[in-house]
């Protein structure tokens, strides 16, 4: 790895077995800082696996895994603690503590992982932020700050999706993956989740990987805008949207392997029967 290298992930040639069965099979890529990366494939393509050996819950068996510039393959657990500290992550469902308070559950970055806990959380001003200031700020970020007190099985699925944002970002970090974030969702609400994440997205620049099974979820992350002044999303102008695209790309999985990349007209052009699949799935 070279000294300056702003790559936030790379794959180099990786590969993991479960027994006989390729859960990925010679993966390569590269993310850069800002950029979003949608990823498609049918179900045990291996879009989960992904997302969990690119922060290093799962060592794979051959090739090289880079986050934030460092090699990260062979490191040992507690070597990873601080590398994660900059990865929020949406679990599927949510993935709350059902035993914890709204405000727990958003606040369990910032009180177990040592780089966070022993920061100095400025605001930019000069003045502190406090831990329960931070959460409020995130709950506030995802419209729930009426929530602080109660539990995940007092929410609605919708709602306990929204706090699972709020807890994947609020230690503003540098990536962000969201696993199914819209999954078993009606189509208003999923609509409210992808906005939420253009938002965070927009507004920190963050690098983002978003697994979804729904085309039309990457359509409104690769063709709308969070915009600041208004409060809303708004649809990417056409003068624009090249450049918008060149930020946003799609990529496919099958048994494993990564058998396309490339801007959303890319992936509508594309005439593999596979990848066709789920652009017809979507719609849009």
């Amino acid at each position: 790895m070279t000294q300056g290298d702003s790559t936030i992930v790379r794959f180099e040639d990786v590969s993991l077995h479960f027994g006989a069965t390729a859960a990925l099979d010679h993966v390569s890529f590269e993310m850069r800082p800002g950029e979003t990366f949608v990823l498609l494939g049918a179900a045990g393509s291996g879009k989960t696996m992904l997302l969990k050996v690119a922060v290093g819950l799962v060592r794979p068996d051959s090739g090289r895994v880079s986050l934030f510039g460092q090699e990260i393959t062979h490191l040992r657990e507690q070597d990873l603690f601080d590398i994660r500290a900059r990865v929020g992550i949406l679990f599927q469902e949510g993935g709350l503590f059902d035993s914890l308070t709204i405000a727990e559950n958003v606040a369990y970055p910032l009180t177990n992982q040592r780089i966070l806990r022993h920061a100095d959380n400025s605001n930019g001003r000069g003045s502190p932020r406090s831990i329960d200031d931070r959460v409020r700020e995130s709950l506030s970020f995802v419209e729930l700050e009426e929530t602080v007190d109660k539990f995940p099985d007092e929410l609605s699925g919708g709602m306990r999706r929204r706090v699972g944002i709020a807890r994947a970002v609020v230690a503003e970090p540098a990536l962000l993956l969201y696993d199914s974030p819209t999954a078993g969702l009606d189509p208003i609400t999923a609509n409210t989740i992808i906005a939420l994440i253009l938002k965070e997205r927009d507004l920190r620049n963050t690098a983002t990987i978003m697994v979804t099974h729904r085309y039309q979820d990457g359509h409104l992350m690769a063709n709308f805008r969070y915009n600041p002044n208004s409060g809303q999303t708004e649809r990417v102008e056409r003068s624009a949207k090249d450049a918008s695209q060149v930020s946003t790309r799609f990529l496919v999985m099958n048994a494993g392997r990564l058998v396309f990349e490339g801007t959303e007209s890319e992936l509508q052009a594309s005439q593999d029967p596979y990848v066709r699949k789920f652009v017809r799935a979507g719609g849009a």
